[in-house]
């Protein structure tokens, strides 16, 4: 059967995938090198210079572009440094539309990197598609969307978004990190470019920082290719050798992540302490048909707000949670538990960060694939 026609679960372990031309191996070897025999000056077998290609990460940005639906794929040593690559496609003048509730690295490298070279962003509510539409112009040349975003978990249509991106010639990148491609593939909606923060759940093992980026297009995908070339923003083949690694069990990680999520949703939203649950999961959440239409499922990113909406109470609960790890980051098989304003969304201002819901009281969950009953009766100890 031809590659291009498996379905997700095999693309995870098969996609662009080959056994290792030198001795057959299974699994692509790591080339821990740096440099390349040449025959004569030009004369080698496609790799050069690990900067500008190794082995085992072109073994990884092949298998990224499989289960993405892309034809190319690029990795990067952060997610912030695939996004940066996006950004430097960019000119002075150019003007971004991002969603107002993202990452906060992603604001800080927006704001406090790319503005100064004359780009312009504006942030905007992205869950009615008339919004982004008013701040349109000219000069506009990207849409940056994150859905579910980071961490209030609305959800953008990206078909909409797609459309609209269409008709007046813009760029559409979306962040899939949360969803990741086995619960949505933007690309198959209509997206341009696709990002991935792999440390999250590409990775699925906290135990690697890696970014990735996803096109269809030649032209785009090649001045994608200049650019991480040129400016040398590379992972290592050990770092690609693990998120190749962890890719192989996305998909039954992710059906695991998704189950949980709805048992910890569904606790929550049913606790006499708890005064708002943010999962799209949820018949209350708001663009949950949108997240039905566009997703296989709903993950195991959760947000919430205890009663009475109390900073001190938020900190009491994630410093006595026992199963659940207070940590940066997300999409580990561990369950990490985060308190966005003082931790993932301190570099966006107070004003700023309140604006879209991410008060002081807010606690974000990455909840693993732990045994559910054992969450739930952390969570229950730990609100008390």
């Amino acid at each position: 059967m031809s590659q291009k026609k498996l379905k997700f679960n095999s693309k995870t372990i098969h996609g662009g995938q080959k056994p290792d031309k030198a001795y057959g191996a299974v699994m692509p070897p790591i080339y821990q090198t740096s440099t390349f025999a040449q025959t004569t000056p030009g004369g080698h077998q496609g790799f050069e210079y690990s900067r500008s290609g190794n082995p085992t990460r072109t073994a990884l940005e092949n298998s990224l572009a499989s289960i993405e639906s892309g034809n190319y794929g690029l990795a990067f040593g952060s997610g912030l440094a695939a996004m940066d690559a996006v950004i430097k496609l960019l000119n002075p003048g150019d003007e971004v539309i991002s969603t107002n509730d993202l990452y906060g690295g992603s604001y800080r490298i927006f704001k406090q990197i790319f503005e100064k070279y004359g780009i312009v962003f504006h942030f905007v509510a992205m869950q009615n598609v008339n919004e982004i539409e008013k701040k349109i112009n000219s000069k506009t040349r990207l849409i940056w969307v994150e859905t579910p975003t980071n961490p209030m978990m609305n959800i953008i249509d990206v078909k909409a978004v797609s459309k609209l991106a269409k008709q007046h010639k813009v760029l559409l990148a979306v962040d899939n990190t949360f969803a990741t491609p086995y619960l949505q593939r933007p690309l198959e909606m209509g997206a341009d470019l696709v990002m991935h923060s792999a440390t999250k759940y590409l990775g699925g093992h906290s135990d690697v920082v890696l970014g990735a980026l996803i096109v269809k297009d030649k032209e785009l995908a090649d001045q994608l290719y200049f650019i991480q070339n040129a400016s040398g923003a590379v992972c290592g083949p050990m770092d690609s050798f693990l998120v190749l690694r962890g890719i192989k069990t996305l998909h039954v990680r992710m059906q695991r992540h998704s189950e949980n999520g709805r048992a910890i949703a569904e606790f929550l939203q049913n606790h006499p302490k708890i005064e708002k649950v943010y999962w799209p999961g949820l018949d209350s959440h708001p663009n949950h048909l949108v997240a039905k239409e566009q997703m296989n499922d709903f993950g195991g990113m959760i947000s919430f707000i205890p009663k009475g909406a109390s900073y001190d109470d938020a900190i009491k609960i994630v410093e006595h949670l026992n199963v659940f790890t207070l940590a940066e980051s997300l999409g580990g098989v561990e369950s990490l538990a985060g308190h966005p304003a003082s931790m993932t969304h301190a570099s966006i201002p107070k004003e700023e960060r309140e604006k879209s819901g991410v008060v002081d009281s807010l606690i974000r969950l990455s909840v693993g694939i732990e045994d559910a009953s054992d969450l739930i009766e952390d969570l229950e100890q730990a609100i008390g």
